[in-house]
């Protein structure tokens, strides 16, 4: 009775756990903390997505139980979405289901398609849900790289090559989170053509779908012919629509995939509230202008938040996509790993980030910033950090402008 839990035994200590508490501290004692660990947005959903809700609301007959596999107006309007913006066409009856939130579908998934034992293999870093969630199922992950090029091709192959039992799935993510890598078409068509050659799933996580900062779209991997005989991919209403605590995400493709989902979720949900559905049918089926007005509010807030970080002399690379930057641990403080050094910002600098190994032991040189602040409080957050960097004698002097760094934000 005393011995851990099978399946808690199988997860490690939470890693952001030590962040979290000493944020918590800070606050407590009144400290001002400007938190960019969280991938929380910080706006307000669309004016007439929130007035569909209260509207809704309003109808005695919305408030019982809904359907686990979501409304069927959710669904068409998701195949709506899909066509008009990547032009795949899909079946809302059989290749479409509503999940609470992309984290919980690909959660469920995992259990659905996971025999013990199996091996599955995740980029690394990448987000925790993408290993754990089959780690809790019974598998054993396999690391690969976590950049869309030749290094993670040729680590496919060879995980198929020497892997005992051989891969039966595969997790991407572009944008990537934490990374912001993104991926293009090309790159979809390797891994399609690799997954139905060994007959390996692949399960694409496309939540930053509608967060980018050139002028390419980013792209889904069902958009590559054959794809959906191997492929789901997961996509959310959180970030695109700043809908975070509404739980609203979609599982797409393949219908064998969405079908085992569908019947996992029907023992485990009732599915979404259903005026938040048919609030989500208004997001979606709507005027798009948020969306276009979200992606100049975080390109904006990247181009200030880098310059500042420049400015204080930590060289962080511009983000693709994504609502994060993905920044190396300044050399002076490499070896303290990503935790330290995050406990070390927060005392000195009063400002929170995630610790990179919170995402995978290869993340640990790195810490992830969120663009979840406004610009006021970024340019805040940088003149704190170029504080911190030249109290270590690192960085730039505090007189220098960000013209003086030789280092300019990439135009998009």
């Amino acid at each position: 009775m005393t011995e851990e839990f099978h399946r808690i035994r199988r997860l490690p200590p939470y890693v952001f756990a030590e962040v979290n508490k000493a944020k918590a501290a800070a606050r407590a004692a009144g400290e001002d903390i400007i938190d960019l660990g969280m991938g929380n947005p910080d706006s307000a959903p669309p004016e007439h997505v929130t007035q569909k809700l209260v509207e809704t609301l309003n109808n005695p007959r919305v408030h019982g139980y809904s359907v686990s596999r979501g409304i069927p107006g959710l669904r068409r309007a998701q195949a709506a979405y899909y066509e008009r913006r990547f032009g795949v066409k899909l079946d809302p009856e059989t290749e479409v289901i509503v999940t609470l939130g992309s984290k919980e579908g690909l959660a469920n998934l995992a259990s659905a398609i996971t025999s013990p034992g199996d091996t599955i293999l995740v980029p690394n870093p990448s987000y925790p849900i993408h290993q754990f969630g089959f780690i809790i199922a019974g598998a054993s992950v396999r690391s690969i790289p976590a950049t869309p090029d030749e290094d993670m091709l040729r680590a496919l192959y060879r995980a198929v090559k020497h892997s005992v039992p051989k891969p039966t799935a595969l997790i991407v993510n572009f944008p990537s989170n934490p990374t912001a890598f993104l991926a293009d078409i090309d790159f979809y068509k390797e891994l399609v053509a690799f997954a139905r050659r060994e007959n390996i799933w692949i399960l694409s996580d496309l939540a930053y779908s509608e967060i980018y900062f050139g002028d390419v779209p980013p792209p889904s991997i069902l958009s590559v012919p054959g794809a959906k005989d191997v492929a789901i991919e997961f996509t959310s209403m959180s970030k695109t629509y700043s809908m975070a605590g509404w739980r609203m995400g979609f599982a797409v493709g393949n219908p064998r995939l969405v079908q085992a989902l569908t019947r996992i979720k029907s023992y485990l949900d009732y599915g979404a509230f259903t005026p938040i559905q048919v609030a989500s049918v208004a997001a979606l089926n709507g005027p798009q202008d948020y969306v276009a007005d979200m992606r100049n509010l975080y390109r904006d807030r990247r181009d200030v938040l880098l310059r500042g970080l420049h400015a204080a002399g930590w060289d962080v690379p511009t983000p693709e996509g994504s609502m994060f930057a993905w920044a190396p641990i300044p050399e002076k403080f490499a070896e303290m790993g990503s935790v330290e050094f995050s406990k070390l910002l927060l005392k000195e600098a009063g400002v929170a980030v995630a610790p990179g190994l919170g995402f995978g032991e290869y993340g640990d040189g790195f810490v992830r910033i969120g663009l979840v602040e406004n610009t006021q409080r970024l340019r805040q957050a940088t003149r704190s950090i170029r504080g911190f960097m030249n109290r270590h004698g690192v960085g730039r002097p505090a007189d220098a402008s960000s013209a003086d760094t030789g280092i300019k934000v990439a135009s998009s």
